[in-house]
């Protein structure tokens, strides 16, 4: 969390704050979501992929949208 935190303030210097910070969430969602089939054994079920992919998306979406 530190790291991810720490990632984030110089990324800030290049985006715009909502850019930045829609990346940040969506990729501790993602990554959240990973963990949690990968290490916990939380089922991986079609929805739950095709979420994922659709947080991705919007996340490609916002970045592609910036002026930066």
């Amino acid at each position: 969390m530190i790291a991810s935190f720490a990632l984030l303030a110089p990324s800030m210097k290049s985006l715009p704050l909502g850019t930045a910070y829609a990346v940040w969430t969506g990729i501790g969602a993602v990554g959240a979501l990973i963990v949690g089939i990968a290490v916990l054994g939380e089922q991986a079920s079609a929805m739950r992929i095709v979420a994922a992919l659709l947080i991705v998306s919007g996340l490609v979406l916002v970045k592609w949208s910036s002026p930066a």
